[in-house]
């Protein structure tokens, strides 16, 4: 089987499961906001996705390094797919009110995760195979999750506008399907590499624990990246659709203004991929953030002119593509082969862990205080958030070294 064909099939099957994901991100909040006109209960349903995933995520681990992150990545994504139809399914029946909406999300946030981590586990195998440097498979990767961004956002917007929120649920669906064949079909079966027959499930996740806390890069790593993710779920769960309904704009926005900034970070994993190794990781690292976070809702905040907005969204985009490239670097970098997959999952769980309060404390702010003020306060949490690399001294490790050994 060709070493490029596993590449592009890891990379396609990255753009599907995510463009699928992205729709649902948009695609529900604003089924909540339409029908319930309360933006707690939007952020509710974010909570009820999200809590399910990380505790998934965090549980999931052993299971990639056990059976394979093929396996696990194939079986789940199709799973998810059946999890995701039963929205519509639910609405046409006339039977989707709140209170089960959010059971069926969580259901949806259980079944996202381990694929998620799986994913990211494949990054090792496919560079190996290819014999490829780890900057630029994980800045192809990176550029394919930005893709998937783009193309979910605005496929999102439209399709919400066109057909409703509910119904455009269905390309999630098929998303997923078509990313379980990518995998199953592009990426070659192999045994799980490190399967451990002798010890228990609760010792293989106590092992993962141990690599991540003693490994002080990692753990700023992990902590900064879950107070910066709180802050972009508020953002792109609520603070976004709310600005965009409060603003007299439709639903396509939402979708139009999420494109922009993923279709510059496109750009941004794409330059990662190409010359990243030859820049100082610290300052992408460092603005990336800052750009991808205070700047752009800040302009929002000050309700500047669209053509400004979508200027400054695409600029931060471009500085926030090097983001994940980096991280993805350093994980593997960092981390031992022989427990990748269950380091990988507790890392992604612990950065994801705030996530579900994301929406509703966007929820609360803009009940008590209204968008501007919401998005201003989320935009200052976020600057001190983004400046903690030129503080903490743990972060100065981040340079580069080589790969952690098998």
């Amino acid at each position: 089987m060709s070493v490029h064909r596993a590449f592009v099939a890891l990379a396609g099957a990255t753009v599907l499961s995510t463009s699928g994901t992205r729709l649902s991100a948009i695609a529900i909040p604003w089924l909540v906001l339409t029908t319930t006109g309360s933006p707690v209960l939007t952020g509710l349903a974010g909570f009820a996705e999200m809590l399910p995933y990380v505790v998934a995520k965090a549980l999931g681990g052993p299971l990639i390094d056990r059976i394979g992150a093929r396996r696990v990545s194939l079986w789940c994504d199709m799973l998810s797919a059946a999890a995701v139809a039963l929205v519509p399914l639910l609405f046409w029946a006339g039977l989707l009110s709140i209170w089960v909406l959010l059971p069926a999300v969580a259901l949806l946030g259980v079944l996202r995760a381990p694929p998620d981590a799986a994913k990211q586990a494949l990054v090792p195998m496919v560079a190996a195979l290819g014999q490829l440097p780890m900057e630029r498979v994980t800045g192809v990767m990176g550029a394919s999750d930005r893709l998937a961004g783009t193309l979910g956002a605005a496929g999102a917007g439209v399709l919400i506008a066109l057909l409703g929120p509910a119904p455009a649920l269905l390309v999630n669906a098929l998303a997923f399907v078509l990313s379980a064949l990518a995998v199953g079909l592009g990426i070659p079966a192999q045994r799980a590499p490190f399967q451990q027959r002798d010890t228990t499930y609760r010792a293989e996740l106590t092992a993962g624990w141990t690599v991540l806390r003693s490994d002080p890069v990692l753990v700023s790593l992990v902590i900064m990246i879950a107070i910066t993710n709180l802050f972009d779920m508020a953002y792109s769960a609520v603070l976004l659709p709310v600005w965009v309904r409060s603003s007299g704009l439709d639903v396509s926005w939402v979708g139009i203004l999420l494109a922009t900034f993923s279709a510059g970070a496109i750009l941004g994993a794409a330059i990662a991929a190409a010359v990243g190794h030859r820049l100082p990781r610290l300052l992408l690292y460092t603005a990336g953030f800052f750009c991808c976070g205070p700047l752009a809702m800040s302009v929002l905040a000050l309700d500047l002119p669209l053509p400004v907005i979508v200027t400054v969204l695409l600029f931060g985009g471009i500085s926030a593509g090097s983001i994940n490239p980096i991280i993805g670097v350093i994980l593997f970098e960092r981390i031992p082969a022989p427990v990748v997959g269950r380091v990988i999952a507790l890392f992604g769980a612990l950065a994801w862990a705030l996530m579900p309060f994301g929406g509703v404390y966007a929820g609360l702010l803009v009940d008590s205080w209204g968008i501007s003020v919401a998005l201003g306060v989320t935009a200052m949490l976020y600057l001190v958030a983004a400046f903690a690399p030129l503080i903490v001294p743990s972060f100065r490790q981040m340079k580069r070294q080589p790969l952690a050994p098998a």
